[in-house]
């Protein structure tokens, strides 16, 4: 499954509330939603390799997955 990161969610990314959470922390959590995702869903409680709880919103598009924000805890 390809994996589409919004600028948005990389801006996002360098904010204090997202600090230590990765690319790749993102698309291993992306990858652990079953299913499809039709419409834009917030899915909570992710953890990132540092520790940070985080939560994302993603939908399912033609060309993949698309994360659309991150939120940090």
């Amino acid at each position: 499954m390809r994996v589409i990161i919004t600028e948005h969610a990389k801006k996002r990314l360098r904010d204090y509330r997202q600090d230590k959470i990765t690319i790749m922390d993102i698309n291993y959590a992306v990858r652990q939603i079953p299913g499809q995702i039709p419409t834009a869903t917030r899915f909570r409680g992710f953890l990132s390799k540092s520790g940070r709880v985080f939560d994302l919103v993603a939908k399912d598009i033609p060309s993949g997955r698309l994360v659309i924000t991150i939120i940090g805890k």
